[in-house]
């Protein structure tokens, strides 16, 4: 159950198991900071992992907690390079940490990890194509003379819907803002400032939503890079802490996350169609029985790739969002990248508040500024972000700690990306985002925030 304060008014609360004095109250929760108690009230009900998954995420724990000793190490040999004069292992880039080396502009190293999942990808690929190509010869050798075009035909179909995607962005601007250079110049100036900064090129469009996170991903046959900001997350933001959100965004390309390239992130797509085809059937019948019997071989080949695959792409994948928090860092500075960290701690209260206004629209709560429900949302969910206390935020830093807390099983434990942000020498920012250039970048979002506002409040 989750205690407050508010049962205890007129004296100042006591812990009932150390009677030190309870932190938070009101709208957050009240726990004690000495000793705990009720740090983390919520019950969840989450389903049991499969043993396969738990074996994921024992992995991913522990290979965030060596990657964290191992770059800590690695800062602090950069540190002393730097001290003595020394070139150090990558050449000197000024940066103070040679573990973030991309921002100087060279390629990251895949490694022998990334080659092994790249050559795996491939093959799987590879499979793609041999059934198409026996598909064709089925269809054009058995032309007209017995069942084998039925055959070809059906492998055709198999490798059609396992090929490689590439995003389309058409399909994105049909429902969603995209801008483009021309549409936000100052915004665009900005983001090739920040992807400088990480080494790397900036975007060619920015999908504008409503979500609480942001990405960079790629489109089209050319990769082109796209940005999707989500105003859940930018409008809640200092500029500063824009700045560090860009700069780890950018950082993934920076620093080569294998697992999201072209090759390996669609062998990643195929395979799940896979998973999806060869999924195990209800075994209430006899046809479910002899479904699973003969899918059980190639279910089991599919799986144990899958695992594979993922093996040799997940310890890069923690280091890359290590190095990616460096790389906001260095743009930004410690204290907005350790900011922006808090902020994702927040995330869930944040959709929660959108959820809210939209509820309190559709049902016309809130008095006369439901004339217009959607005029000032993200002000009021700015604000709403910024009246959560310090003693919330401390709250939800040990909760993350006691949970294990990250994003997904490719990013590592939350508690242990802030103390590598916060327990290293402080980083003074590279881009500062003054008031008045802030100012033209929200003006050139303001027509992309109006209607994602408006999309908002109609659910």
């Amino acid at each position: 159950m989750t205690v407050t304060t508010d049962v205890a008014q007129g004296a100042e609360p006591q812990c009932p198991e150390c009677g030190t004095p309870v932190t938070g109250g009101g709208r957050y929760v009240a726990w004690c900071a000495a000793c705990e108690w009720n740090v983390d009230p919520e019950v969840r009900d989450e389903e049991s992992p499969g043993r396969i998954e738990r074996m994921r995420r024992g992995l991913a724990r522990r290979y965030g907690e060596q990657l964290f000793d191992e770059l800590g190490a690695a800062d602090r040999d950069g540190d002393r390079d730097r001290d003595t004069g020394s070139d150090g292992h990558d050449g000197g880039d000024g940066d103070g940490g040679r573990t973030d080396g991309a921002a100087a502009g060279r390629r990251p190293r895949r490694g022998a990890a990334g080659a092994l999942a790249t050559a795996l990808a491939l093959t799987v690929h590879g499979v793609t194509l041999a059934m198409l190509a026996v598909g064709v010869w089925l269809v054009v050798a058995g032309w007209g003379t017995s069942a084998l075009p039925v055959l070809g035909g059906f492998l055709l179909l198999v490798a059609f819907v396992l090929r490689p995607r590439f995003d389309s962005l058409a399909k994105v601007e049909d429902r969603l803002p995209v801008l483009r250079r021309d549409d936000a110049p100052k915004l665009f100036a900005l983001l090739d400032e920040v992807a400088a900064s990480a080494g790397t090129t900036g975007v060619r469009a920015v999908v504008i939503d409503a979500d609480t996170n942001a990405s960079v991903s790629a489109y089209g046959i050319r990769q082109h890079r796209v940005l999707h900001l989500g105003l859940g997350l930018w409008q809640t933001l200092s500029p500063q802490e824009r700045i560090a959100l860009l700069g780890h965004e950018f950082g993934h390309y920076a620093h080569g996350d294998t697992r999201h390239s072209l090759v390996v992130g669609n062998a990643f797509r195929s395979l799940s169609t896979w998973r999806y085809a060869l999924a195990s059937e209800p075994a209430d019948s006899l046809m479910g029985h002899f479904v699973n019997l003969v899918t059980a071989l190639p279910r089991l080949l599919v799986e144990g790739v899958v695992v594979l695959l993922d093996q040799l792409t997940l310890r890069g994948s923690q280091r890359a969002e290590y190095l990616a928090d460096s790389t906001a860092a260095r743009a930004a500075g410690t204290e907005a990248a350790a900011g922006l960290m808090d902020r994702l701690l927040v995330s869930d209260g944040v959709t929660g508040e959108l959820r809210r206004e939209a509820v309190a629209a559709r049902t016309r709560i809130g008095g006369a500024r439901r004339d217009d429900p959607a005029e000032g949302l993200w002000e009021r969910l700015a604000a709403h972000a910024a009246s959560v206390p310090e003693h919330e935020y401390e709250r939800l830093r040990r909760v993350a700690e006691r949970r294990g807390h990250s994003v997904d099983s490719t990013h590592p434990p939350t508690h242990l990306r802030h103390r590598r942000l916060t327990g290293g020498e402080r980083r003074e920012a590279l881009i500062v985002l003054d008031a008045p250039r802030a100012a033209e970048v929200d003006a050139e979002l303001a027509d992309a925030r109006r209607v994602i506002a408006r999309e908002v409040v109609r659910g």
